[in-house]
């Protein structure tokens, strides 16, 4: 089931009769924003994790290592 340019040239031009130039574009940009916003979540998830880490515990709370403070 191969899709070939000429049936992709007319499902573009049906959803832009049926929903316009403004509204996709106003639909491009929302996309656009929400990967934006889910790529800033996964990169400060993967820095929580790192800091969790380096501090000695691991994510489902037991404790792997301990510094030895002085004070």
């Amino acid at each position: 089931m191969h899709v070939s340019i000429t049936q992709l040239l007319i499902i573009l031009v049906i959803v832009i009769v049926l929903f316009g130039t403004k509204k996709l574009r106003n639909v491009g940009s929302d996309l656009g924003g929400a990967i934006k916003s889910f790529r800033a979540a996964v990169k400060e998830g993967e820095e929580d994790k790192k800091s969790t880490e380096q501090d000695g515990e691991s994510l489902d709370g037991e404790i792997t290592s301990k510094k030895s403070e002085k004070i």
